[in-house]
């Protein structure tokens, strides 16, 4: 009784706090935190990969929405949308010993978006560059959410640290109810987004949401500004950026890419056709986008058919799959007589091209080698043409492969013929 009564009353003066002085705001909010380093061996953060996790995942997720109003309760108990089901969708979770108690997903923008840029504005954040993702789908066992040392701020800590290292993002965007934009802004240095307060959102049962945005190049600096001073379990800064925390399982990966797909089409049949009815409420361009983004036999098979007289318009078809990676290299070549090298990065790639970003601007038209690290044991070495720099970003560069080697076949064959992360290793032994 006890605790749910100080639960009642944090929640009722939640909307109060914002009204109060930056400094005030701060001391309120920063009461709660305690940045634990060392935690019991059996809590463990790693990405949901198996059907028992996911399902674990978005039964938590559905509890959870149920228990806020954001969703009327589900017959299968699992919140499971077309969002989950994307590649470029990963699903964290939070173990204690064989149980799932935290989860928060990361969206990253596909062609099929994310849910709040139907309501946000967020044109700005595009302009500046760099990949985005939508911080989505947070839920806590509500048993374990008094213990926010130990599961909500390392789970946040293992999001900030998946997001810049492995997802390869650069922005952070949220939808979140009003009462709690006040955490977001104040302990984790998110700003508000232009737009007012949104009365009715429709991916949360049309509960009132506001819009935020955290930019991961400059947070390190934000962070650093906001707890200077702080000791180390009240100071955010230093557990995001410098502490090490052994409980983190990081995804085993061969190649440097930068999505950890784990829906196999056996785990999309399973969720979205038949624990769940996802699929059955899909707009038509949102299945035809769901074609387009898987686009191999045995996902078709699983997938929702297209009606025949369905303009093709969004199912757009290239001769080449692109895939989304961040291998660092290094491209040399003779001008005038002198050679230069320039240092890159290549962020998406084909079986015939790949574009980069490079500090100092890549000559267009130049030709010359290019050598990747494709991952920790995987090198190709190319001849390649400069073909044209970004027409906003001149530091993007798109690049034409010449002449390829083993590597980068076995390498592009590979992200090819595998549909989650964890198969690439056996996909790259058939090329």
């Amino acid at each position: 009784m006890k605790k749910t009564l100080k639960r009642a009353a944090r929640s009722a003066l939640a909307p109060l706090v914002h009204w109060l002085p930056a400094s005030w705001r701060f001391a309120a909010y920063s009461r709660a935190i305690r940045c634990e380093s060392q935690l019991p061996d059996k809590i463990v953060f790693k990405l949901a990969e198996t059907c028992e996790e996911l399902e674990a995942c978005f039964h938590l997720l559905h509890e959870a929405y149920v228990d806020a109003g954001f969703m009327q309760p589900d017959p299968s108990g699992l919140r499971a949308t077309v969002y989950h089901a994307l590649p470029t969708t990963s699903t964290l979770l939070c173990r204690s010993g064989d149980r799932v108690v935290a989860t928060v997903s990361l969206i990253r923008e596909s062609a099929m978006g994310f849910p709040m840029q139907r309501i946000f504005d967020i044109a700005a954040i595009r302009e500046a560059g760099g990949n985005i993702a939508e911080v989505s789908a947070l839920a806590i066992d509500r048993r374990f959410r008094s213990a926010s040392g130990r599961i909500l701020l390392p789970l946040l800590k293992f999001m900030y640290e998946y997001a810049t290292l492995k997802f390869d993002t650069r922005h952070l965007v949220i939808a979140v109810n009003p009462r709690h934009i006040g955490f977001y802004e104040t302990i984790l240095c998110f700003r508000r987004l232009a737009q007012r307060t949104v009365s009715h959102y429709d991916f949360v049962n049309g509960a009132p949401a506001v819009g935020a945005h955290l930019d991961l190049g400059t947070a390190p600096a934000a962070f650093a500004r906001r707890y200077k001073g702080l000791p180390p379990e009240k100071n955010l800064y230093h557990y995001f950026t410098r502490t090490p925390l052994a409980n983190l399982q990081w995804p085993t990966k061969r190649f440097y890419t930068t999505t950890d797909p784990v829906m196999t089409p056996a785990l999309i049949d399973h969720f979205f056709n038949r624990r769940t009815q996802a699929f059955a409420t899909l707009r038509l361009r949102e299945l035809m986008l769901l074609h387009s983004i898987y686009d191999l036999p045995d996902f078709k098979n699983v997938l929702p058919p297209v009606p025949e007289d369905a303009p093709r318009s969004e199912m757009r078809r290239r001769t080449h799959r692109r895939f989304s990676v961040r291998c660092p290299g290094e491209f040399s070549t003779r001008q005038f007589g002198i050679r230069r090298n320039f240092e890159l990065t290549v962020f998406e790639c084909s079986a015939t091209g790949f574009r980069v970003h490079s500090a100092n601007r890549l000559p267009a038209g130049s030709a010359g080698t290019v050598i990747l690290e494709l991952g920790a044991a995987d090198w190709s070495v190319m001849r390649v043409t400069v073909l044209r720099l970004g027409s906003q970003d001149r530091h993007i560069a798109l690049i034409r492969i010449d002449h390829d080697d083993l590597a980068w076949r076995k390498f592009v064959g590979a992200l090819g013929k595998a549909s989650t992360h964890g198969d690439l290793e056996q996909a790259t032994q058939f090329v």
